[in-house]
């Protein structure tokens, strides 16, 4: 059995995705809007897979029944959304080389 490290607030909060209130809420979300939004951005067609928080709700009850979701791969929702949620800011840039993101350091 694997050991799970997360903080207790973490380990609390993980318990949400295990309910049956969890399970419709996403097979919702995935019905509604069936393709990754980042790969549709990006010019790909790609089935998503997760229902992604678009706010991290950080354990948040109320943000995690009621806020905002988006349809996203695996490989989007484990790769690039959690960099961009540490970093802050979406890495991409312009023709010009300006970032497209306002929230990026460049843009201080």
């Amino acid at each position: 059995m694997r050991r799970d490290y997360r903080s207790p607030e973490a380990q609390t909060y993980r318990a949400w995705y295990k309910t049956a209130r969890w399970r419709v809420r996403r097979a919702a979300q995935l019905t509604n809007e069936p393709l990754c939004r980042m790969c549709l951005k990006a010019g790909r067609v790609t089935a998503a897979t997760v229902a992604d928080h678009v706010i991290p709700h950080k354990g948040d009850e109320r943000l995690f029944w009621t806020g905002e979701l988006q349809s996203l791969c695996k490989p989007h929702h484990d790769g690039a959304k959690q960099a961009e949620e540490r970093r802050g800011y979406i890495i991409g840039c312009d023709a010009s080389g300006r970032p497209l993101d306002p929230r990026h350091p460049w843009n201080r």
